[in-house]
């Protein structure tokens, strides 16, 4: 049965077609796989990826604190990558304009397609845009020196997750992981609770140990500091 909607149109497959398909896929996903491995020698300018809340309004503390944070960035000489959306997403976009008035380092944003969210902030000065979140995730992982995680909600832990995985398996190595906020202690208790106390053994201390987690957003530029410094020497 084939059904419809204005988006998408579905129609009735057999399964050799299906298979044809399943196969093509396969080694559509293979050449990406191949394509991902070539990196630049070497980037232009330290790029700290930031993931939050897009709820977050603009008279809300955690706004000011995120652009003050990527304000100082830029004027370290850091490109800052988002989302490209808004709430936390715009506070750290507009905090890389103030704090680069010449037009030096690059705001960037990368974009998924959602019915709820229409464009990119208005301080995003490279865009990229995806339709799924997976090529999504990838994109970030192949631009980013640095991740830094604030206030968010489901979205901004799947962000972190990720990351927090392929710095475990090292699929991603040498980048920064830091977790921003009393949300961020409780998830590292949590999972220090279920998954290495008692007999259950599904991560290492030594997983836990990958992110930074600090108290307040104004120790991360202490932390990015001499990671940044290394990269420009």
């Amino acid at each position: 049965m084939s059904e419809s909607n204005e988006n998408h149109e579905f129609v009735p497959t057999d399964s050799a077609t299906l298979a044809v398909v399943e196969k093509a896929l396969f080694e559509l996903w293979e050449v990406a796989n191949q394509l991902s491995r070539i990196r630049p020698a070497r980037d232009q300018y330290y790029r700290v990826c930031l993931f939050g809340s897009a709820r977050i309004e603009k008279d809300d503390p955690l706004y000011g604190d995120v652009r003050d944070l990527t304000q100082a960035l830029a004027e370290r000489g850091c490109d800052i990558v988002t989302g490209g959306g808004p709430g936390l997403m715009a506070a750290a976009n507009e905090g890389e304009r103030l704090g680069d008035p010449n037009g030096r380092t690059r705001s960037i944003g990368v974009r998924v397609d959602l019915p709820f969210e229409q464009g990119a902030n208005p301080f995003v000065e490279k865009l990229y845009r995806h339709r799924t979140f997976f090529t999504r995730l990838h994109q970030f992982v192949r631009l980013s020196s640095a991740f830094v995680i604030v206030g968010g909600g489901i979205g901004t832990l799947l962000e972190a997750a990720m990351i927090w995985q392929l710095l475990q398996v090292r699929h991603v190595t040498n980048v920064p992981l830091i977790f921003v906020g009393e949300q961020w202690r409780e998830l590292l208790e949590w999972a220090h609770k279920h998954m290495i106390s008692g007999h259950n053994g599904f991560a290492s201390a030594e997983d836990l140990a990958i992110p930074t987690c600090v108290c307040d957003i104004k120790e991360v530029v202490a932390v990015l500091e001499p990671h940044i410094q290394a990269f420009q020497k």
